[in-house]
């Protein structure tokens, strides 16, 4: 039985710390791998615990002490072949072997989960840098116009300067010319 999907929180805003995690929300009931109860949670320290070099010596110092105790004669609760402590290997691997693979499978399901949002995460940011390269090419483009009609403003600027100049020294010459005929009039000979 698959555990329900529990409602998505709300995608966090850009400045928030936990907006690289927004793609990981939907799939956050796949959080524990046993369920969210006290049990589960045991079950899971459990199954992790028989991974780890500490059970591997504290098992081998136990198994040692137990062979060492009924070889040496100071009891004989299992003496060779040490059936007891076969059944207690079997009951173990019984027990372990189910968690064990129950949490490896798990384990692949979440893994796959978070592939998929990282995935999609690494497709967000493609699109998001698609955008910025295709906004700084419009950008480019608008701003080579800006350039041109500014060039073009200038070019027109600089022509209407000349011919302002031009009409300029135009009109001092027919003021000069007007100045010095009137000079003239005024001046008998």
């Amino acid at each position: 039985m698959k555990p329900e999907p529990t409602k998505s929180a709300p995608a966090p805003a850009p400045d928030d710390p936990s907006y690289y995690f927004r793609f990981h929300i939907p799939h956050l009931h796949l959080g524990s791998v046993f369920g969210d109860d006290w049990f589960s949670l045991k079950a899971e320290a459990f199954a992790r615990f028989f991974g780890t070099p500490v059970f591997l010596v504290a098992q081998s110092l136990v198994v040692a002490v137990w062979i060492g105790i009924n070889v040496a004669g100071f009891t004989k609760f299992d003496v060779y072949p040490f059936i007891l402590l076969n059944l207690a290997f079997s009951l173990q691997a019984a027990y372990a072997a189910p968690l064990i693979l129950l949490a490896q499978t798990r384990q692949a399901d979440r893994d796959k989960v978070q592939a998929d949002a990282d995935a999609q995460h690494r497709e967000a940011l493609a699109s998001a840098s698609e955008q910025r390269q295709t906004l700084a090419a419009q950008q480019t483009a608008q701003l080579l116009e800006l350039l041109r009609q500014n060039t073009q403003l200038t070019e027109l600027v600089k022509n209407l300067s000349q011919r302002i100049e031009g009409l300029t020294l135009e009109m001092h010459g027919k003021v000069i010319s007007q100045a010095k005929r009137n000079e003239d009039r005024e001046t008998p000979l």
